[in-house]
């Protein structure tokens, strides 16, 4: 696996799913790790499993106050800042007639917003890291029409567009900007969709859902991890502007 040592990072959403084994792969390719999320006790117990070099944050992505105490918390604990992994995000079942404002509001000051906010506030600390990386995880459905995704997809193309756009303005200073865009990843937050939506045809919907892939099952959050872990090291210098789909061939039709 690919080395990180010594290298600090900041994982939004790391209380849980892809974001928790995202700092437990950056932790065990020997990165400092903060792991932030809404939910501190979440946030609390994925730390003190990882050991000495994860320390936890209480964060809303949304709230700039949040951000920058946050972000302040990580150059005081580490000294520096070398990566930044935007992970928090929130989803939405519903087409464009069931999509409320309120509910298209909520996605975008999440999904959208929690990203902006998170950059721009690191990106000085890791300017001054001379070699540094922001992963953004999006979605496929921010490259392909999922049912019934309106609002989700929606953040999630902004996301890819923003990785792009903040690849480019950055390109000459050391610090690359990637995106990932997994497919159905069987995660609590997939679990949470299921029993919100489907707790009376549980099986029958995982099975779709398996089906989704064309190679018959839902991704892991560890494999979503590894890429992660590639996209921070040495040996993606060469990769930057770039969108990872990690999608078990959904996009390949």
């Amino acid at each position: 696996m690919f080395r990180l040592d010594n290298k600090a990072a900041f994982i939004t959403g790391a209380g849980s799913g892809i974001g928790e084994e995202i700092a437990r792969s950056f932790a065990q390719q020997g990165a400092n790790v903060a792991v932030a999320d809404i939910n501190f006790e979440a946030a609390s117990r994925v730390a003190e499993s990882i050991g000495d070099n994860a320390f936890p944050i209480q964060i809303d992505v949304s709230e700039e106050v949040s951000v920058k105490n946050a972000i302040a918390d990580v150059i005081a604990k580490f000294g520096k800042l070398d990566h930044l992994v935007n992970n928090a995000g929130i989803g939405l079942v519903g087409n464009v007639e069931e999509t409320s404002l309120e509910d298209w509001n909520r996605l975008l000051k999440v999904n959208m917003t929690g990203v902006f906010l998170c950059t721009k506030l690191a990106i000085p600390h890791l300017l001054s890291s001379g070699k540094s990386s922001i992963i953004n995880i999006a979605s496929v459905a921010g490259l392909v029409g999922i049912e019934r995704r309106f609002a989700y997809s929606a953040t999630k193309g902004a996301v890819v567009a923003i990785t792009r756009e903040l690849a480019i303005d950055y390109v000459t200073t050391g610090l690359r900007v990637n995106a990932i865009c997994p497919g159905t990843v069987y995660s609590p937050f997939v679990e949470g969709y299921l029993r919100k939506n489907h707790a009376h045809e549980l099986e029958e919907t995982i099975a779709k859902l398996n089906a989704r892939q064309p190679v018959g099952r839902m991704g892991r959050p560890d494999e979503i991890a590894k890429m992660a872990v590639y996209l921070a090291s040495e040996e993606a210098e060469f990769v930057t502007g770039s969108i990872m789909t990690i999608d078990g061939g959904l996009t390949a039709r």
